[in-house]
């Protein structure tokens, strides 16, 4: 297992387009996505993009288990690529593990169609709403060389999350005695 160091906003790598990997099937490509998914493991992620571990590839790693809200198997995708499907958005709050600490709101497309190259070559073709759309869309941005920040319509969302869950918390009604 080795778990790769994940580059924080500011790093150059995740301000450039990735390079498209030219064998999917490459020895060196099954290693990188075997340690990337090692990384994810290893954080409260969700998703990583190979940039984010400093390399200049198109790949990217999903995993979501269903406890964050919708699950997302495991997916390694090479040369990714989206397609939106439809007008509908939706503005949510989202984090990142090269922006640790901070979360805002982003406005995503609903739902999308996504593929690319499993591991093994062969196409992967899925459609995908609401927060898979979103996760997708997030680790493809990666891949562009843009950070959420970037879509951010109101920088005034833009907060430490910890700071947002205990106003959360301090908003709910608490239960008390009769």
């Amino acid at each position: 297992m080795t778990v790769l160091t994940i580059v924080h906003m500011g790093h150059p790598v995740l301000a450039r387009p990735a390079r498209p990997v030219a064998d999917p099937t490459a020895p060196e490509i099954a290693r990188l996505a075997a340690d990337m998914v090692d990384t994810l493991a290893a954080t409260t992620g969700v998703g990583l993009a190979a940039p984010q571990v400093g390399v200049d590839l198109r790949l990217v790693v999903l995993n979501a288990p269903a406890a964050r809200g919708e699950a997302v198997p495991l997916t390694i995708l090479i040369n990714p690529w989206l397609e939106v499907l439809g007008r509908e958005c939706e503005s949510a709050y989202e984090g990142c593990l090269s922006l640790p600490g901070l979360t805002g709101v982003v406005p995503r497309a609903w739902r999308i169609r996504y593929g690319g190259v499993g591991l093994d070559g062969a196409a992967v073709v899925r459609e995908a709403q609401g927060f898979h759309a979103r996760l997708v869309q997030h680790e493809c941005d990666h891949l562009d060389g843009r950070l959420y920040v970037s879509r951010m319509a109101d920088l005034s969302t833009l907060a430490y999350s910890q700071q947002l869950l205990r106003l959360q918390a301090e908003a709910q009604p608490q239960d008390r005695p009769a």
